[in-house]
């Protein structure tokens, strides 16, 4: 039996599907017509060129959908990611939580014997990361990592604080799969290239070098940023990479959410406005909202032992 609706689903056989569709009523406002002798001889050429044209059209929508699992099944294969984290609400309690949480993942990465390439740091003034990159190569990054981005929430009582009070703050997190060939291609006559010196870690040539490179889509407004190679042409390439990725996964997750059929893939389209993580210090517990579900033992977590999180969206 002919599934229409899933056709109707995607974006790149919505068109075809309805022109199936209109087929698929001139067909049988035909037949019904045939029921006279005389029409059924007239109507015969027109109904064998109808079902030629819907077995065209299904041919070709098919080989779309193959196309597109295709691609679903290279995403889920990507062994190398970039992983974003970003201090959001909360001051410098924030900034503390997102490099925990960079620390988080390098060490989960190390547990798994990936490499992590620091790409760029922001550091706080008092400490922590206003937002930092990494790239992480390895088997199945990708496809143990995918679910983590989101906005992860941490209440605790910071070393700061004197009065004993609770705060709440927060760290946005963004998974972005590296592919090998995009299908992004970028105008030079959209981009805004800024060189600095890099900083931070990496000897006296990072810092009296202008190696460091910021790339601005202006059409989109994405800001990529990159200092981990020695030049401005490779900190360029770099950073042209990401940002093919990062608008790749733009559009990806836009289609995801208007199609998502069920929860695992409506879980996979968040971004990182969504709310996904608590982490609560108090009650030494971590909840994930999306299945809410928790797990005990938040300082565990915390030093790269999140296999657990990781394991629990496999069977969804």
């Amino acid at each position: 039996m002919l599934d229409l609706e899933k056709y109707k689903k995607n974006q790149r056989t919505q068109y075809l599907a309805s022109e199936l569709e209109r087929l698929i009523k001139e067909e049988a406002d035909l037949k019904a017509m045939s029921s006279d002798e005389n029409m059924a001889e007239l109507a015969g050429p027109d109904l064998k060129d109808i079902e030629q044209r819907k077995t065209a059209l299904i041919e070709q929508m098919d080989q779309i959908l193959k196309g597109d699992e295709s691609d679903s099944e290279d995403l889920l294969l990507a062994n190398e990611i970039v992983l974003e984290v970003r201090a959001g609400v909360g001051g410098e309690e924030a900034a503390f939580f997102a490099e925990e949480l960079a620390t988080m993942y390098r060490k989960y990465a190390d547990m798994n014997g990936w490499s992590v390439l620091t790409i760029y740091e922001s550091d706080s003034p008092l400490g922590g990361y206003k937002e930092a990159a990494f790239e992480i190569k390895g088997k199945g990054v990708y496809k143990n990592l995918r679910f983590e981005t989101g906005v992860h929430r941490i209440q605790r009582v910071p070393k700061t604080e004197k009065t004993g009070r609770v705060h709440t703050s927060t760290a946005s997190v963004a998974i972005l799969p590296l592919k090998r060939r995009s299908k992004f291609e970028i105008n030079p006559a959209d981009l805004e290239v800024e060189f600095s010196r890099a900083g931070g870690k990496g000897g006296q040539n990072v810092n009296k070098v202008e190696t460091a490179v910021r790339l601005t889509h202006k059409p989109s407004g994405i800001t990529v940023r990159s200092t981990a190679e020695r030049s401005q042409n490779a900190n360029k390439e770099h950073a042209m990479t990401i940002l093919s990725a990062k608008l790749e996964e733009m559009d990806r997750q836009k289609e995801e959410s208007k199609y998502a059929a069920n929860r695992k893939e409506q879980i996979g389209a968040a971004d990182r406005s969504e709310k996904i993580r608590t982490y609560n210090f108090l009650q030494d517990r971590i909840t994930d909202h999306r299945i809410n579900k928790s797990w005990h033992g938040i300082e565990t977590f915390m030093k790269g032992n999140i296999s657990p999180i990781i394991e629990s969206f496999k069977d969804i």
